[in-house]
């Protein structure tokens, strides 16, 4: 079987989860899911009802807006990441957001977002994000002051005193 096969194969069988408060971006990012084999989408139009939704649904991988109201997407991937419950501590999340400056796209890696894009977006970007989610999982690590993906795309030897460690999967 080839890895693009097993790469659709993969996503047929995801369960995502996508929060927007905006119903037509929920409705073209569900659309662009469902022409990638993606069925088992779930929708949120807030913070709460995504926390309600991972509390009853199992889920894969969460694609999340940064700017909604009362509680933004960044607050919820911090919530997320400091949750005690490893289904929201561990799940992907890619935060799909209009913000472009580097300041933003640095302040959501360092809240433990796992891929970031920028709307609007491609499909193509959108499906390579998924497959880089689904081929290649970033194991997390644990700092003092972060926790979540690593961050780092590429592999260090560096192995001095502030050496990250994986974070243990329970």
């Amino acid at each position: 079987m080839s890895a693009a096969t097993q790469t659709e194969q993969a996503m047929s069988n995801l369960r995502a989860l996508l929060v927007d408060d905006n119903a037509a971006m929920r409705g073209i990012v569900r659309t662009v899911m469902s022409a990638f084999g993606m069925t088992n989408v779930f929708e949120a139009a807030s913070a709460q009802q995504a926390l309600e939704t991972l509390r009853t649904q199992p889920v894969d991988l969460m694609v999340l807006d940064w700017k909604m109201q009362p509680v933004d997407g960044l607050a919820l991937v911090k919530k997320m990441r400091a949750s005690q419950d490893d289904r929201l501590r561990f799940l992907p999340v890619i935060m799909l957001t209009a913000y472009a400056e580097p300041s933003k796209i640095r302040e959501a890696r360092d809240a433990g977002v796992t891929e970031f894009m920028v709307k609007p977006f491609s499909s193509e970007a959108l499906y390579k994000r998924i497959a880089n989610i689904v081929n290649r999982p970033r194991p997390f690590v644990r700092t003092k002051a972060f926790f979540g993906p690593d961050r780092r795309r590429f592999k260090s030897e560096y192995d001095g005193e502030e050496r990250r460690e994986e974070a243990p999967i329970a």
